[in-house]
C-alpha cells in the first residue's frame, strides 16, 4: 500500500530564506471555539510529549489562531502538562486579531503579526519544536500545500513537529497530517465516537492534501471504503458501546494497513495512519 511522499526530504530540508518585509499567506475565517482543537492537542501531548520534554526551548506555535486566542491558551495549558516550562506563540496574519489577543498574553504566551514565515520573539534563528496550523490551508489549493509544508518544516527545531489539519466547528471529527523536518509522517483520524455513523463521515475533514483524493483509484478512498466496511463487519458489538465497535474496525484494518502511534489512543476515537499509505497518487 506504500506510496512516494509529494514532499520531499531535500525539499523539508532546505534551509529557510530570510523573513519577508510582509507575513506570507493568506487570512483566514477566524473561526474558533473553544476546545475545538481538544482532540489534536492531547494526541501532540500523548503522542510527542517525550520530544517536548528533551527540547532545549520548549517553544510551540499556534499558527492563524483566529479571531480568538482560546486555542492558543489551550495549547498552552496541555504541552504544560508534560512541560511544565513549555511556551507558545500564537501567530496570526491578521493585525487587528493580534491587537484582540494581546490582553491574553501572560507568561509563556505570546502573541505576534506574521504567517507562513513564523516569526518568534527572543533571540535571532529561534525555531519552534511545535508548529499547529490547524483550519489554514482549507482555502488554499491543493497544488500550494508542498511548498507550505515545506516551508513550516524548515522553520521547526531539530526532531520538530508540524500538525496541519482540519477538523469541524465544535471539535467533534478531525483530521491531520503530522510532519517533520523530513515531511510527512502519519495522518491521524480522530472523532467523538457518539456522533460517528460511519468512518467515511471523516472524509469531509481530510486536509487539503487528500481532500480532492477520496475519489476511486486514490489510497485514502480505499482507506475509507475498507473503514467502512470494517465498521459494518463490527456492528454487533454496537451493543457494548461505540468505543468497542470503533476498536473492533481499527484491529481489522490493521490487517490490511500500516497503523502507527500508540494502540491505547485508539480507545479514544482515534486512528493514524503511515503517511506513505496514503499518499496521492502520481505526488
Amino acid at each position: 500500500m506504500a506510496r512516494r511522499s509529494p514532499v520531499s526530504a531535500s525539499r523539508t530540508a532546505a534551509v529557510p530564506a530570510p523573513a519577508p518585509s510582509r507575513p506570507v499567506g493568506n487570512a483566514t475565517r477566524g473561526t474558533t471555539n473553544p476546545n475545538r482543537l481538544r482532540r489534536m492537542d492531547r494526541w501532540i501531548a500523548a503522542e510527542h510529549g517525550a520530544q517536548l520534554r528533551r527540547a532545549a526551548d520548549p517553544v510551540a506555535v499556534d499558527l492563524g489562531y483566529g479571531a480568538a486566542p482560546w486555542t492558543a491558551l489551550e495549547l498552552l495549558g496541555r504541552l504544560r502538562t508534560v512541560r511544565p516550562d513549555a511556551r507558545v506563540v500564537g501567530v496570526e496574519i491578521e493585525p487587528a486579531r493580534v491587537t484582540a489577543a494581546l490582553p491574553y498574553a501572560r507568561a509563556g504566551l505570546d502573541f505576534v503579526h506574521g504567517g507562513f514565515e513564523v516569526p518568534l520573539p527572543g533571540r535571532p534563528g529561534r525555531a519552534p519544536v511545535l508548529i499547529r496550523a490547524a483550519n489554514v490551508l482549507r482555502q488554499y489549493d491543493e497544488d500550494e500545500v508542498a511548498a507550505v509544508w515545506a516551508r513550516l518544516c524548515a522553520r521547526l527545531a531539530p526532531g520538530g513537529l508540524l500538525v496541519e489539519g482540519t477538523c469541524d466547528e465544535i471539535g467533534r471529527r478531525h483530521v491531520w497530517v503530522a510532519l517533520g523536518p523530513e515531511g510527512p509522517r502519519t495522518v491521524t483520524f480522530a472523532t467523538r465516537l457518539g456522533s460517528l455513523d460511519t468512518p467515511s463521515d471523516l472524509a469531509e475533514r481530510l486536509p487539503k492534501a487528500l481532500i480532492h483524493r477520496n475519489v476511486p483509484g486514490e489510497p485514502v478512498h480505499a482507506f475509507l471504503r475498507d473503514f467502512d466496511r470494517a465498521w459494518a463487519s463490527a456492528a454487533p458489538l454496537g451493543a457494548l458501546g461505540a468505543k468497542q465497535r470503533w476498536r473492533a474496525a481499527v484491529a481489522a484494518l490493521a490487517t490490511d494497513w500500516p497503523l502507527a502511534g500508540d494502540p491505547r489512543r485508539r480507545r479514544q476515537g482515534e486512528v493514524t495512519v503511515r503517511w506513505e499509505a496514503l499518499a496521492p497518487r502520481g505526488g
